[in-house]
């Protein structure tokens, strides 16, 4: 299946690229640097919902070709209270560092929302980005955001918005969820999704919990794919600069 980037790789190389660069020389075809390109995804999940959701933007990274990596950032809550208030506590993930931001061309982020902001958790591990930002770690890496309320205007494109606030102060390129994902105009069904980034719902209205739709899985699946196409092109640019 051929994806955007590898249009814009074409271009790139036949517009920009020198022609006697051996960097570029010795790329074989688009799949080498797919394979080189290294996508995060972090997330925070209380219940599972971001959880499923990041599922779903690194199977549509993979589908990208490219190299991904799922993490989740450190429970705050104590686990004895996080056991009895409910929370998704097997998550497979492995627990990220900070450090190891700095190891990804792009990184995609999941939080729910609370209040309308990024959870705690995650601000918490975002503020120890400091050491990063201070040596531009992170300058030029594409970054983007998807989100998880508890109702259909909780604050999931707030959410967003305030989360990519501290990734342009990281310096990181931003990429939302475009409207060729048709998806995000749906009318015929409740639904998250904007051009902002992917989201879900996670309460359904009666005091339960919504399960994650296959729109909303989908529109995952496309952010996954679509970051990881940019991603791909720039790590192109830069191998055919030798840089």
């Amino acid at each position: 299946m051929i994806f955007p980037h590898d249009q814009l790789y074409h271009f790139y190389i036949t517009y920009f690229a020198h022609p006697f660069d051996a960097t570029f020389r010795s790329m074989k075809s688009t799949r080498e640097v797919d394979e080189m390109t290294k996508v995060l995804v972090l997330y925070y999940s209380s219940y599972g919902h971001v959880e499923t959701m990041a599922s779903a933007v690194a199977d549509g990274a993979r589908e990208a070709g490219v190299t991904v990596a799922i993490r989740r950032v450190p429970e705050l809550v104590p686990e004895a209270v996080a056991a009895k208030s409910g929370y998704k506590v097997d998550q497979s993930a492995p627990v990220a560092t900070v450090a190891e931001l700095a190891d990804y061309d792009a990184i995609i982020i999941g939080t729910p929302t609370r209040f309308g902001n990024m959870a705690s958790q995650m601000k918490n591990f975002l503020d120890q980005t400091g050491g990063l930002w201070f040596e531009d770690k992170l300058v030029g890496k594409v970054g983007s955001v998807f989100t998880s309320t508890g109702s259909q205007h909780g604050g999931q494109e707030t959410t967003i918005l305030s989360t990519q606030t501290v990734l342009f102060h990281l310096g990181m390129i931003i990429v939302g969820l475009p409207y060729s994902f048709k998806g995000q105009m749906r009318m015929d069904e409740i639904t998250g999704c904007s051009p902002y980034g992917a989201s879900t719902l996670a309460d359904d209205g009666l005091g339960g919990h919504r399960e994650v739709s296959e729109n909303e899985l989908e529109g995952a699946r496309f952010q996954g794919r679509h970051v990881a196409g940019i991603a791909a092109t720039l790590v192109a640019g830069h191998a055919a600069r030798g840089s």
